[in-house]
């Protein structure tokens, strides 16, 4: 395995000092290692991996260096537009050297939602005509790889990859996280699914919050499959929570998002804004973190939810932070007519152990549209 300090020395040595993009478990522990302050590094979170390409493209402009754009292989199609008509060969000729967490590698298990990406990444790559190549886990070995990339961006000036398989960089010593009087995201699920009839509909976002709602529906005994999990396609669940709610006006859905996933897509706000479905209620958990990768920081901190979904057009937002205010808070959002947002402050923190919906995605695809064609 590769130390985070003797990856950071190897950066240093060839000039890699500006790191953009959206963080992957492959690579937690450089994450974490960029997170700690750095005098001679720069790490800038973006919300998405297009916003990142277009970020390190303005450091290069202003450098005349390639910056490192780190991303998961899933937000690879993010990136396409940027790349081919930004950084491509037909335009500005931006070089950047790309650093791939390989999810869903061909042979090993992996979670449904990465299996497809994963097999096509090298594809993609070499449909996009960008050469790549494989980090492998010695210092010295990686660092030829790295050379290797670097001559190819310089030569052609455009961007080039390595591509990062799981267990390549060693963990680091694990971080605590500070004690908070936050409520838990899975208590807080159990709480409001107290008050979600199983009349209603009930889309869930990328990541933890789909797992831990699928086992408080099992726990709650709640047979209804009134549930759609949106396990990849990060940003993305209040857009289908909003094509369903145009479709059943007369039911209410519930869209649980994470503040992540929010800022991933935010412009959907302004969508939902102008179509003003008034049975569109929108859930967002706020812990400040991409948890499922590892905890990074999000950009979260910086934006009041609250604000940001009146000035779209919803109709009203609640933010609350204790299990005390939900009951209050949760009957006036659910009586008043959307589209409103409930912000929900949370802390960080899952259980190990949490599983994943016994049926395939197609099983349960299925049987939430019969659950919906039931609503007619």
């Amino acid at each position: 395995m590769i130390k985070c300090q003797d990856f950071a020395e190897l950066c240093r040595r060839h000039d890699l000092t500006f790191f953009t993009g959206v963080p992957d478990s492959t690579f937690k522990s450089w994450m974490a290692y960029l997170e700690s302050p750095h005098k001679d590094f720069t790490n800038v979170a973006a919300v998405n991996e297009c916003e990142a390409t277009a970020v390190a493209a303005g450091y290069h402009l202003a450098s005349g260096k390639p910056a490192v754009l780190y991303l998961q292989n899933s937000g690879l199609g993010k990136t396409v537009n940027p790349l081919t008509s930004l950084c491509g060969p037909e335009v500005y000729n931006i070089p950047l050297l790309m650093m791939i967490g390989w999810r869903g590698e061909p042979g090993k298990k992996e979670a449904h939602q990465h299996r497809q990406m994963g097999v096509v990444t090298p594809e993609l790559l070499e449909l996009l005509g960008i050469p790549y190549q494989l980090l492998p886990e010695d210092i010295t070995a990686a660092e030829a790889v790295i050379k290797y990339t670097l001559d190819k961006i310089n030569t052609t000036s455009l961007p080039a990859a390595v591509l990062v398989r799981k267990g390549i960089f060693e963990p680091l010593a694990s971080r605590s996280e500070p004690d908070s009087p936050l409520c838990s995201r899975e208590k807080m699920i159990k709480q409001l699914l107290g008050f979600i009839d199983e009349r209603d509909i009930l889309v869930s976002t990328t990541g933890k919050t789909s797992r831990e709602l699928n086992e408080a529906a099992l726990e709650m005994g709640i047979k209804a499959a009134n549930r759609f999990y949106n396990p990849g396609a990060m940003g993305c669940a209040p857009s289908i929570a909003l094509g369903i709610s145009l479709q059943k006006p007369d039911s209410r859905v519930f869209v649980m998002d994470g503040d992540g996933a929010l800022l991933m897509q935010m412009g959907v706000l302004a969508t939902i804004g102008k179509q003003r479905p008034a049975n569109f209620h929108h859930i967002v958990f706020d812990n400040q973190a991409h948890e499922s990768t590892g905890g990074q920081p999000t950009n979260s901190d910086a934006v009041n939810f609250r604000d940001l979904a009146l000035a779209s057009g919803y109709r009203s937002a609640i933010e609350i932070s204790t299990t005390d205010e939900i009951d209050q808070a949760f009957s006036a959002f659910a009586r008043q007519p959307g589209p409103n947002m409930l912000i929900v402050k949370i802390k960080i923190g899952s259980r190990s152990d949490l599983t994943r919906p016994a049926h395939s995605p197609v099983e349960r695809k299925h049987a939430f549209m019969r659950y919906l064609d039931h609503l007619k």
